[in-house]
């Protein structure tokens, strides 16, 4: 799977469709290194799976080896397995970067693995390259390990590896080819509607629904397995593979929604205004009581309270928070100043910021209230994080 901000991209067989939270230091795991330029990160989550896979697989490699070298290859195969993930998703990457786009990081995870990209492909065509990519390498792994079983002359316990691996490449580059975001599939499916239409939002609006609908079936299919028997009682994959099933369901409609609330979500961001949403603010010095600043700004009708010198100067910001959280008995023996706290410059906006570029802004230092500046300096008013995550609301 592919992950691009807005929405991710790229999934194996699990993904994660949007931005990463945290920051842009975040980091998702245990850093592994750089290949290609790359940072790769390894989730906690991980070595849960590999402990599953390795317990699980045990059974067929003790038949052909005795303990405990058997969990020793059990092991090998649950890293070779992901190791197959991981090249799926350093296919998405390096494609992504020979296209001109910048890769953040992949990830592998309890589902799979992630590739994170900073923007998305400005074509269809490059679009589809970069989804085709993971599966493509998983499927031509899989016809070398037919190749390799076929021609070369291996002992029982390396072609038991081969098998395994050759069948879970097969299942991961067929599975990551369903037609439903966020899957690979999905992002093909956007790019050939983006193509036919000429918007990108038509692509990914029709491929999260088509995700919807895989999800569902993904569940109804698990639960017949789990449920089928034949006429003389055999059959049926078992509750666990039912319970994997509905959470890999659970995960292609999450991603499905969180795909068509971002093509929501970008329609909303060319009216963001910082000037509409921006709270009038009232100027006090750092030793004005609380309890006589609170008056001032419901006199000025104001939602915020700016901390400024006797020159008008801004200084500090006061939070609502910390305003609400201080009770009124309490008002008229603390100060604003007490309770300010200072304005970094990267906290100073332009009041004229709108759209991608107030997003951008915001993004790029995190904090909870802003400073609205007009041109010539004077104070325009405050702008709190949580107005413009109120804009989104019912995204």
């Amino acid at each position: 799977m592919t992950n691009s901000a807005p929405p991710t991209q790229g999934k194996t067989p699990a993904g994660d469709p949007g931005p990463r939270k945290g920051g842009p230091d975040a980091r998702p795991g245990l850093y592994m290194g750089r290949p290609f330029g790359v940072p790769v990160y390894v989730s906690p989550s991980w070595f849960l799976v590999a402990i599953l896979v390795t317990v699980m697989f045990e059974g067929q490699v003790n038949g052909v080896i005795d303990r405990p070298l058997s969990y020793i290859v059990a092991f090998a195969y649950a890293v070779l397995l992901y190791g197959s993930v991981f090249v799926h998703e350093l296919s998405h990457a390096v494609t992504a970067r020979v296209l001109g786009l910048p890769v953040r990081s992949v990830t592998l995870h309890i589902l799979g693995g992630e590739t994170s990209i900073e923007r998305e492909a400005a074509t269809p065509g490059r679009e589809f390259l970069i989804a085709f990519a993971g599966p493509l390498v998983n499927l031509v792994l899989a016809g070398l390990g037919l190749l390799a079983h076929a021609v070369l002359p291996l002992p029982d316990v390396a072609l038991l590896l081969i098998d395994a691996l050759t069948f879970a490449n097969l299942l991961v580059g067929v599975f990551n080819l369903l037609p439903g975001l966020p899957l690979d599939g999905g992002r093909l499916v956007r790019a050939l509607v983006w193509k036919a239409t000429g918007h990108s939002r038509s692509g990914a609006i029709f491929a999260g629904w088509v995700g919807r609908g895989v999800a569902v079936a993904c569940l109804i299919a698990g639960a017949y397995l789990a449920t089928y028997r034949t006429e003389d009682g055999t059959g049926g994959i078992g509750w666990l593979a039912l319970l994997w099933s509905a959470l890999v369901a659970s995960f292609i409609w999450v991603g499905a929604t969180q795909a068509i609330r971002a093509e929501r979500f970008r329609d909303r961001v060319p009216l963001l205004s910082a000037r509409r949403l921006a709270r009038r603010a009232t100027l006090v010095t750092p030793d004005t009581p609380l309890a006589e600043a609170v008056r001032r700004a419901h006199a000025d009708h104001a939602g915020a309270l700016v901390v400024a010198d006797h020159d008008g100067n801004p200084q500090g910001l006061v939070s609502e928070k910390a305003v609400t959280a201080t009770p009124e008995h309490r008002r008229p023996w603390i100060t604003v100043g007490e309770l300010s706290r200072g304005i970094e410059p990267d906290l100073t906006l332009p009041a004229d910021l709108t759209g991608e570029d107030l997003i951008a802004a915001l993004r790029r230092n995190p904090a909870s209230e802003y400073l609205l500046t007009e041109p010539d300096g004077r104070v325009y008013g405050v702008l709190a994080v949580t107005d413009v995550d109120r804009a989104f609301a019912g995204v």
